[in-house]
C-alpha cells in the first residue's frame, strides 16, 4: 500500500514538472494542479495509512489515525483552489494582453515564439511626433 502512495506521489510530481516546464499556459495551470495533488497526497500520507480507524481519541478506540494531516490537507486544497484561481486569471489577462498563450518572453529565441506574430501584437505603436506648427501656420 505504501509503495503504491509513494509512486502515485511520484508520478504526479514528475508529470507535474514536465507540464510546468511548458511554453503554454494550459499545461502550466495543468501542472500546478497536479503539483499541488501530489502534495496534498504526501501531506495526508505522513500521518500513517491506517485503514478502519478514527482519527480521533474515543474511549472505545485502541487506536487512531493522526488528525493534523487531514487538517493540513484541508488547509492546502484551500489555499490550492485559490491559487489555482489567481494562475487562470493572470493566464487569461495575458492571453487578452498579447493574443497567444506563450509563457516566454518576446526577446526569446524559441521555435514557438518565432512561428507566431505575438511579438508585434503585444507592442504598442509610438505616436508620430508632431511640428511645433500645424498645417495652416498656427500653433498646435
Amino acid at each position: 500500500m505504501e509503495f503504491l502512495v509513494a509512486s502515485a506521489i511520484g508520478v504526479m510530481t514528475a508529470a507535474g514538472i514536465y507540464m510546468v516546464l511548458r511554453a503554454r499556459t494550459f499545461p502550466v495551470v495543468i501542472g500546478l494542479s497536479l503539483l499541488t495533488y501530489a502534495t496534498n497526497l504526501f501531506l495526508f500520507a505522513t500521518g500513517r495509512l491506517a485503514v478502519n480507524q478514527p482519527p480521533v481519541i474515543g474511549a472505545t478506540a485502541g487506536a487512531y489515525v493522526d488528525p493534523l494531516p487531514q487538517a493540513l490537507v484541508l488547509t492546502a486544497i484551500v489555499i490550492s483552489f485559490g491559487m489555482t484561481a489567481v494562475v487562470v486569471v493572470m493566464a487569461l489577462r495575458a492571453y487578452l494582453e498579447t493574443g497567444n498563450d506563450h509563457v516566454d518572453l518576446p526577446g526569446d529565441a524559441s521555435p514557438e515564439a518565432s512561428e507566431d506574430d505575438w511579438k508585434l501584437r503585444g507592442r504598442k505603436q509610438a505616436p508620430v511626433p508632431q511640428s511645433v506648427f500645424g498645417s495652416g501656420g498656427e500653433r498646435a
